[in-house]
């Protein structure tokens, strides 16, 4: 098959896709988890039901691959706040902040949240990320700014768990303040 079929079959592919995650993920927000259909997710994304059954065989579905793509998003984001500064310090700050601030306001404990992670794709994010801590901590216990008395992967978890308050918390000024007291703890 010549390289450009192989591109726009690949394109459209990725393209119809996408429109149906974007559409499953704006009728869950606009009206709630229970009232989206396959039948509702294809017309929002403009495509038939049975092309939408060619690339997910129920909501669940859809809704698991939205979720892998947000998270996907989200490390990326906090590998570009990691690479916008040189000190090992104001880089292990920079990536904790914005963990918090997106962990700020976000939904747990419900159907949807319960839904979104379990999988396979969770947890290796949640190794991912974790990994990412790690090797920052490691980088400023080297460089003095944190302590080096207990090892990176606790530090990290310690970190990921306290920061995980940051959803429950009334403002973005607390998640800041919370930051700040989880930044104490890691000095000596």
């Amino acid at each position: 098959m010549p390289k450009l079929w192989t591109d726009t079959v690949e394109e459209h592919r990725r393209a119809v896709r996408d429109a149906a995650i974007d559409a499953t993920a704006k009728l869950v927000d606009e009206h709630g988890l229970a009232s989206v259909t396959m039948s509702k997710i294809a017309a929002d994304a403009g495509i038939g039901r049975a092309t939408l059954y060619k690339y997910f065989p129920d909501v669940e579905s859809v809704l698991l691959a939205w979720h892998e793509r947000q998270v996907g998003r989200h490390l990326a984001q906090l590998a570009d706040v990691r690479d916008q500064t040189a000190d090992p310090g104001q880089r292990l700050a920079a990536v904790l902040q914005a963990y918090a601030l997106m962990n700020h306001g976000r939904p747990h404990g419900t159907d949807l949240s319960a839904l979104l992670h379990r999988g396979e794709h969770v947890s290796h994010a949640h190794r991912h990320l974790a990994g990412l801590i790690e090797g920052l901590l490691a980088d400023a216990a080297a460089a003095g700014a944190v302590r080096d008395d207990v090892a990176p992967g606790e530090l990290a978890a310690y970190c990921l768990h306290a920061l995980g308050a940051a959803a429950a918390l009334p403002s973005k000024a607390a998640v800041r303040r919370l930051v700040a007291v989880t930044l104490s703890g890691l000095r000596s």
